[in-house]
């Protein structure tokens, strides 16, 4: 009996302790995407960053800023409603070398500390080599 009873008590606190409110899920592993080695011609540098809303309440995105002015984030402007989807697109200038780049999105979700989560950008831009087509190749086809 005193089994039931403490298994009851432990039901009635886990349920008083469960998290009500909106949370935020990213899709993306470790709220990260790659960009791999891209070409600065070649590529537009946006990417995005789908979420969805695991939460019993409305998902309000309020903030989503970037840590320099290279990149710009954009936001939904409506409230994402429970189990819903929704994205944030983040564009890069595309400056050639290393990309390292953090975006801080600030909600209501209650699953993370105030309401603020860092996704992040990452890869590298190359310049696309030129190809010369009159230069004088060193080996012929027929020696290799």
């Amino acid at each position: 009996m005193k089994n039931y009873i403490l298994i009851a008590l432990m039901l009635m606190n886990a349920s008083v302790f469960a998290q009500k409110g909106a949370k935020i899920e990213f899709k993306d592993k470790y709220n990260t995407i790659d960009y791999g080695t891209v070409n600065k011609e070649d590529d537009d540098g946006v990417r995005v960053f789908e979420f969805t809303n695991t939460g019993d309440e409305p998902l309000i995105i309020t903030n989503v800023q970037s840590t320099c002015g290279c990149t710009v984030p954009s936001k939904p402007t409506e409230p994402i409603a429970p189990g819903k989807t929704g994205q944030i697109s983040v564009k890069y200038n595309m400056h050639t070398g290393p990309i390292r780049k953090t975006i801080t999105v600030e909600s209501n979700a209650v699953n993370v500390e105030e309401g603020r989560v860092a996704i992040k950008i990452k890869g590298e831009v190359v310049e696309k080599p030129v190809v010369n087509l009159l230069e004088k190749k060193t080996k012929s086809p027929m020696m290799q």
